[in-house]
This record gives C-alpha cells, structure tokens and sequence, in this order.
C-alpha cells in the first residue's frame, strides 16, 4: 500500500481526436495539482488511465488489447501487495461501460468526459477503500468540469502550440457518429473563462492557440458584453492578446460557417488560411442518409465564400466511403468534388458500423472489398492533390512557427500556415519564433526552408 503521496505515479495513455489530447493534459493538470506524479512509462506507473475513442472499430480493439497488458501489471504489482488502478474515461467510457465491466472487469473507475474532473475524488476513494466493482460516472449533463481545470491551469509549462477546447457535445446527430452518446449535447464555454486561459497559455509560453469543439463553429457563448457571442466575435477577441501569434480552430461543420466566418478569415492576420472543414461524401444522397445538413453545393459555396474572402485559403478534409447504400455513381461525386475544391491534405476511411448509431441500421451495407476498393481510389487522388499543394509551395515564402530542434545540428522544426511540417538550417532560432521561411524543396511528408533574413 501507499504510505505517502509522492509514491502515486499515473501513466496516461490517449487514443484518437485533439479533444481527448486537450483532455488528458487537464487529467494531468488536475493530477500534478494532487502531488500525483506523471510516470514517462506505463510500467513505471501506480495508476494507468487510458483515454479512449470510439469513432472507429479499430480504436476499441486497440483499447481492449492495451487494457490485457494492463492487467498483467496489476496481476504483478497486487502479488507484490502494491496497489495499482486502472481507469478507463474517454468516450468508450461513455458508450459502452456495462460492455468495459464484462469484457475487463479488472478495470477500477470508468468515467465519461463530463465527469472526469472528478477523477483525483475517484482515485482517492479507490485506494482507501478498494472494491470488486468499477466506480462509474457518466452523467452527460455535468458541465462543471472547465471550472475545476483554470484551478489547475498554471502548474505545467505550456508548449509553442496547445490546444484550448472551447465547444463540447453535439446537436447533429450524424447517422453514423457516436459523439452526441458519448460528449453530450453542445454545451460552448463562457468567453471570459476562454479568454483567461488562452492569457494563462501565453504566459506559460505558448504563441500558436487551437480552438476545439465538436462542432467549433457553432460556438454560441456567453459574451463578455453579456450577450451571446459566436464564434468570429469570439476570434476577434482573442486576436487582440499580446503575445498570440498564431490561431486556428478546429472542427468545423459546413452548416455554421458563415459570412462572420469568411469576414475574420480576411481581416484576422494572425488567423491561418487554412480550414479543416469536413465533407465526408460529394453526394446529395449520400450526404442526406449522412443527416449531415447540408448539399453538395452548400459546401462548394462554403469554400468560394472563404476564398473570396482569403484567396490563399487551403482547405483538409475528412472522407467516409462506403457508407450504406453508396453506388458507384455517389462515389463518383465525391471524386468530381475532390477534383474541384483540390485539398491540401485529407483524412480518409472506409464506414464502420458503430452501436446506437442510425446507420448501424441501414439497409445496402456495403462488402468491405468495395470499401477498401474506393477507398484506394480516393486516398490516390487526395495524396496526389497534397503532394502537389506541397510542391507549389517550393519558392514561396511562408510563416512558419518553431516549435523544437530537429534531427540535426542547427536544425529546427516548425509548422507553415497551412500546418505543414517545415525543417529550417538555422542556428539562431529558438522555439516560439514566427519566421518567414522561403521553401526550398520537400520531402515526403514535409518541407525544407531558409530563413529570410
């Protein structure tokens, strides 16, 4: 057993979305906070967390076979009479705990993203008096969670880019998406308590901020004006902070952008010209058994809107193909879409049936040979579109943001506007540093730079 609080060491591992990234940081922040300390090894640790996804099939197998290596810790660390905890939270926490309970009923706390703020209160209690049954939290309508995170805020040093999640939840209700079962629905952060921990970032060290949601565009919060703000009021705001040199944001749903949107984009310099704006199907039919609520054409409008405003803007996307009832034809549309808006990078997948989900009842389930056969197609096309975005931008300069030393001597690595990956022969760099950078080739996944003096 524990004698003191200093032995307590914990281990987090995360799976899936920047928002479980933002997450587990506060999980750490609220554990540092505790006199808990962060182990660099999962078999270093006293307390293994495991922050989970389920978006996608493969997510769930990885987390069960992680969850087998864990228990084999446990097994080893009880039959030296040491104490040892495994906690599961996340969104396979959310969906599916009774499923966690039968299948690793070794598990100790299993908590839902509402409530993991509750987890020092958890772990506290389970290593005072340990029991044979999980600890469950999953009470969706718990938003107190932000509140206990400012508390814990200021005790790690921030990195160049952090993310700050701003929205949570979701309201659309997508045939195939899990999220509102899993986050709840949309719930945005009061605009004073994101504007005092995008100041407590910056004094930390941080210059590039990453707004988060679900749906980040539909951020709809309390104004410091006491009226509702969305999100580009809430851009302009946070523009007017020293120190902040880059922000971006991210996910976007076509639906909420609008011209308040394309209007910040063109008058906000240190806004990124580039949008992660989610597709997932060039076809009306497709995008309509989707529930995704919007067209084909209301997409397409969406970027000419924007680039009418910001002419360099670059757009990524995500792809689902082979989703219930997809003909060659509705495949064909989305490649005619691809081949119009040309992305600079793309996330692309085949369907998978996910519980409680309206698709998972569809009728036309596509054979995973079909899927995988698309999907071939279509990631052919998006890797050509992005080798050639990166190849367009060879004498270009570009602002690129250093964020830590590369591989070599003198070398330091940094991220475009375009979030590119750009390696620069500079000695006198540090990171933090906003430098214009003329590209002078590219590699596979990135490109190489000088400093403009």
């Amino acid at each position: 057993m524990w004698h003191t609080m200093e032995m307590k060491r914990f281990f987090i591992k995360n799976y899936g979305c920047q928002m479980n990234s933002y997450d587990s940081s506060r999980i750490s922040d609220l554990l540092v906070k505790e006199k808990y300390v962060q182990a660099n090894k999962i078999t270093e640790a006293d307390i293994v967390i495991f922050n989970t996804c389920s978006i996608r099939e493969k997510a769930d197998e990885k987390l069960f076979s992680d969850l087998g290596r864990a228990r084999l810790l446990k097994v080893k660390a009880q039959s030296a009479y040491s104490d040892f905890l495994i906690v599961v939270t996340g969104c396979v926490a959310q969906l599916q705990p009774e499923r966690l309970v039968e299948k690793a009923p070794y598990v100790d706390i299993i908590i839902g993203p509402r409530e993991i703020h509750r987890i020092t209160q958890c772990l506290d209690e389970a290593l005072r008096h340990p029991s044979a049954a999980p600890k469950i939290l999953t009470d969706q309508t718990n938003q107190d969670k932000f509140s206990c995170y400012d508390e814990a805020q200021s005790l790690q040093q921030g990195e160049t880019s952090m993310f700050l999640t701003i929205q949570e939840g979701c309201d659309n209700f997508c045939s195939y998406c899990v999220v509102p079962r899993t986050r709840g629905r949309e719930f945005s952060r009061d605009a004073a308590d994101v504007l005092k921990e995008a100041r407590q970032l910056l004094s930390r060290g941080t210059k590039e901020i990453v707004l988060l949601g679900q749906n980040v565009n539909s951020y709809r919060g309390v104004g410091l004006d006491g009226k509702s703000w969305n999100l580009s009021r809430l851009l302009f705001a946070l523009a007017e902070l020293d120190e902040l040199k880059r922000l971006r944001y991210f996910t976007s749903h076509p639906k909420d952008l609008d011209e308040g949107m394309a209007r910040a984009h063109g008058e906000i310099n240190i806004l990124a010209p580039s949008l992660h704006l989610p597709v997932q199907s060039g076809s009306d039919d497709v995008l309509e058994r989707m529930n995704r609520k919007y067209s084909r054409a209301d997409y397409l409008g969406c970027i000419d809107l924007l680039r009418s405003r910001r002419p360099d803007m670059a757009f990524s996307s995500d792809f689902i193909v082979g989703f219930p009832g997809e003909t060659d034809n509705d495949f064909q549309e989305t490649l005619r879409l691809v081949e119009t808006v040309k992305f600079s990078q793309a996330y692309s997948f085949k369907y998978s049936q996910r519980p409680n989900t309206a698709a998972e009842r569809m009728e036309g389930q596509i054979p995973e040979n079909v899927k995988s056969e698309r999907l071939t197609i279509l990631q052919e096309i998006l890797n050509f579109q992005q080798d050639q975005f990166n190849q367009n931008c060879i004498g270009r300069y570009l602002e690129v943001l250093i964020t830590k030393r590369g591989r070599h001597e003198n070398q330091w690595n940094g991220r475009s506007e375009y979030s590119q990956a750009v390696a620069v022969e500079d000695n006198s760099l540090s990171a933090g540093d906003l430098v214009l950078v003329k590209i002078t080739d590219r590699l596979s996944h990135s490109l190489v730079g000088v400093v403009e003096k």
